[in-house]
């Protein structure tokens, strides 16, 4: 019979935990810890208050008090990170994305982001990059100070807030010229407009700066570069200076080649991506994060039966470039554009990445460690180090032998609290 502990009581033993002023150890033993990099054997975690007090053999004495957590049979990890996630969207067969832009309110997409930010911790995923409200503003930095402040359970938010687009390229368009849509993001048309927009969105409290490099604005309604490299070095020097990166959608190899060249950080989709590319990202140090899991569900939604009919060739294309930028030595993030598909699901990318051609220690490692260091927190999260914060998760059986097993969420730990946890 399972037991699961819900966030109340786990909230309110914190809290009285520290109004006393006392120091809160938690030992946990599993039978297996993946530490960010490599899977240990005969290794225990102890966490103090908030943060890891000591990972590996059991040669240390443990402090009075020490609530003990046997894990049979299971893997502790780090906490995963959601590379590339949307909670203010929700799967576009159910809505679409124009009629969630256009019809539904703020406060309504507010409600659905605070059940897609649980549905996500309860996952074993306690950090999201959030790359856009599609026009929900700024709301995303709300909801990151919601969870902060404990108002409601969900994962650390690194928030971009707005992404940044080409005038005219974005949308919902209209049919008609003399009707004008509000946009899914925030607009600009030259290299003035781009600086003012980046300084506008950090000082609403974006973490990261997102751009769309490309978009289907060509003469036929094909993805185009939509932005100079130098409009785009633009943004990445005034973010840089505010100790923020920019990020790229980019599915173009034009687009790609010019952020880059423009020093952006990391590049999402990454379709088109070419070995001249791959390399060109290789030698910058440009990370992708390629989003496998929603060109599968787009496809899947417009009435593809995966497993049934053939694959389409823009399947058969996605995972060719993936593989080349394998082959390439392209640092690769996990992240999926959840929210496109159903949020807590996120797994579904890593599994996606082991079958278009990683190891799953591998996509282990995108997922926690190599996520952490991209992002530019892997001073904090990211590792079962001693002092990095105690954002851990246990899972059924060894997922670097079946991924499948990191959808096998027992227990779920952020920030030394524990929201999640069931026993057999």
């Amino acid at each position: 019979m399972k037991r699961t502990l819900l966030i109340s009581v786990a909230a309110i033993a914190f809290l009285f935990c520290s109004a006393q002023k006392t120091d809160r150890y938690i030992l946990l033993k599993p039978d297996k810890v993946f530490d960010g990099e490599q899977m240990q054997a005969g290794w225990v975690v102890l966490v103090k208050n908030n943060r890891i007090e000591a990972a590996g053999d059991m040669n240390f004495k443990l402090p009075a008090g020490t609530k003990i957590i046997e894990l049979k049979g299971m893997t502790l990890l780090p906490g995963l990170i959601e590379g590339h996630s949307h909670l203010y969207l929700h799967p576009y067969n159910e809505t679409s994305w124009d009629d969630q832009v256009l019809k539904e309110s703020r406060a309504e997409r507010t409600a659905r982001a605070v059940n897609h930010a649980d549905s996500t911790l309860m996952a074993g995923f306690t950090t999201v990059r959030d790359l856009g409200t599609e026009g929900a503003m700024y709301d995303d930095v709300g909801l990151k100070r919601a969870i902060e402040k404990g108002v409601i359970p969900g994962p650390r938010m690194i928030c971009a807030t707005r992404a940044i687009v080409a005038k005219g390229t974005y949308g919902p368009k209209s049919v008609s010229p003399d009707v004008s849509y509000p946009q899914g993001a925030a607009e600009v048309a030259n290299i003035n407009e781009m600086a003012d927009e980046v300084r506008t969105q950090i000082s609403k409290g974006a973490d990261v700066i997102k751009i769309y490099a490309d978009y289907r604005w060509g003469l036929n309604g094909e993805s185009a570069p939509t932005f100079t490299t130098e409009e785009i070095a633009e943004a990445v020097m005034i973010a840089g200076s505010g100790g923020r990166y920019v990020t790229v959608h980019s599915g173009t190899a034009e687009g790609m080649r010019r952020a880059v060249l423009a020093g952006v950080h990391t590049i999402e989709h990454g379709d088109g991506g070419t070995e001249e590319v791959f390399k060109l990202m290789k030698e910058k140090g440009v990370a992708l994060c390629p989003t496998l899991a929603a060109g599968d569900a787009i496809l899947q939604y417009r009435g593809w039966k995966k497993g049934i009919d053939p694959e389409p060739e823009i399947i058969t294309n996605k995972r060719k470039s993936f593989q080349l930028a394998l082959k390439e030595g392209v640092t690769i993030c996990m992240g999926g554009d959840v929210g496109v598909f159903t949020h807590g699901n996120n797994a579904i990318e890593m599994e996606m990445m082991v079958e278009y051609g990683m190891k799953p220690i591998d996509v282990l490692r995108s997922a926690t460690s190599i996520n952490a260091d991209v992002f530019g927190y892997g001073d904090k999260i990211g590792r079962i180090k001693k002092g990095l914060l105690a954002d851990i998760i246990a899972v059924d059986n060894d997922p670097s032998s079946d991924i499948k097993n990191i959808r096998k969420v027992k227990l779920v730990m952020k920030d030394g609290v524990i929201y999640k946890q069931e026993q057999k």
